[in-house]
């Protein structure tokens, strides 16, 4: 028992060891500490050069530090610490740890280096960062950026594709039987469940006295669900920007419902025709700028044929640079059309957004959902929405998921 307290006693040492640094060594030698070992030595380098900014090693003694201390570090040097913090932290310190890197150490303009890119692990506020960037980006390191930019498009597609098309189909082309029958449009599981009781013990089998078909008329153009995703591309809503748009790719590809995507600050873009691919929609957003919400929404407006079959997302913080009155009454004129309207504060993995409470709140008052969603919540609310079932019911179950 002595030697495990002992051991336990040590290990707490030396992580707090490696959180004071190098200037806290002698006093942990007083207190029987022993020296860091190889592995420990090399997390204590890696940390001290961002965290330590009086270490002789650390980027900002180099030169790096600010926006404009000099020429910053040597490639090499800063390609060796990312290869040294990948092998040596798990990957999520990882991201925070590069993030920090960014930030404190003013390395963002390195990150367009292409050697550099190729050890960056692949993460979601560092896409932003370079998004919001990319018009800084040399021509040498276009491909690089895009194929990190790619890296993380593959990482999250592969998290909510299928969850975001089951939610659809169940939602879109399953709602409705139809007495004609189709073997294509065959309802397997009503058909079974409602004939189990007509199971045959010598046949072993079950002999269905009425079979399920779909409805596939719903599918139909005049039919068809329509959803429009209106994106804030204000500074402030990289992350959202990222999931919705590889989110809205997702949608575009499915025949079932007919997507629109727009983004918006103070001009309106329409990026509905970049939606084959989901880079190219991401290097369509111009992060940044001032906002105005409720002429976007007017655009988005006029892409409302049939109200009742309209999901209309607007994704964004309420702040709201133009005409805050106009905002509310467009859209509670929608609501009361028969839109489904959904205001997401966010569409992200990160913790409490800010956003204009004030805004928020007279949203929620015209009964329409105004809440911060995270990606893999989504599947959930569209189904809901596409099936058109209590919304609000929905946002009161996710607030209480997050207490």
């Amino acid at each position: 028992m002595g030697t495990e307290t002992k051991k336990d006693m040590e290990q707490s040492m030396t992580r707090w060891r490696l959180i004071l640094g190098q200037d806290s060594q002698e006093r942990f030698g007083r207190m029987g500490a022993s020296g860091l070992g190889a592995d420990m030595d090399m997390m204590d380098q890696a940390l001290a050069a961002i965290y330590n900014l009086n270490s002789p090693g650390s980027f900002s003694s180099r030169g790096s530090a600010g926006a404009g201390g000099g020429r910053g570090p040597s490639n090499p040097q800063i390609t060796k610490w990312l290869g040294d913090v990948r092998s040596l932290f798990d990957p999520d310190l990882v991201k925070i740890i590069q993030g920090d890197a960014m930030t404190r150490c003013g390395l963002k303009q390195l990150i367009f280096e292409p050697e550099l890119l190729e050890n960056l692990e692949p993460d979601v506020n560092l896409a932003s960062t370079i998004l919001l960037l990319k018009d800084q980006i040399p021509k040498r390191s276009k491909e690089s950026v895009r194929a990190f930019i790619k890296k993380i498009v593959e990482e999250i597609n592969r998290l909510l594709e299928q969850d975001i098309r089951r939610a659809v189909t169940a939602a879109v082309n399953k709602r409705k039987h139809s007495p004609i029958p189709s073997a294509a449009a065959l309802d397997y599981k009503t058909t079974i469940s409602r004939n189990l009781k007509h199971y045959n013990q010598e046949l072993k089998t079950i002999v269905p006295e009425h079979f399920y078909f779909f409805d596939r008329t719903s599918t139909t153009a005049a039919n068809k669900w329509n959803v429009i995703l209106d994106i804030d591309q204000s500074g402030s809503m990289g992350e959202s920007v990222i999931y919705s748009s590889i989110i809205s790719c997702i949608l575009a590809s499915m025949s079932s419902i007919s997507t629109r995507i727009v983004a918006f600050d103070t001009n309106i873009v329409d990026l509905t025709e970049k939606s084959d691919d989901p880079v190219d929609l991401l290097f369509g957003f111009q992060l940044g700028g001032g906002t105005n919400i409720d002429q976007s929404v007017a655009y988005c407006e006029k892409f409302i044929e049939n109200p009742k079959k309209t999901l209309f997302f607007l994704i964004t913080d309420l702040e709201e640079g133009g005409n805050r009155a106009a905002l509310l009454r467009r859209l509670g004129e929608l609501k009361e059309a028969g839109v489904t309207v959904v205001c997401l504060l966010a569409l992200a993995e990160s913790g409490r957004p800010y956003y204009d409470a004030q805004m928020a709140q007279k949203v929620a008052g015209l009964k329409i959902p105004c809440f911060a969603c995270s990606p893999q919540m989504l599947p959930q609310l569209l189904e809901r929405a596409l099936k058109g079932q209590d919304l609000e019911q929905f946002v009161k179950e996710f607030e209480k998921t997050k207490k």
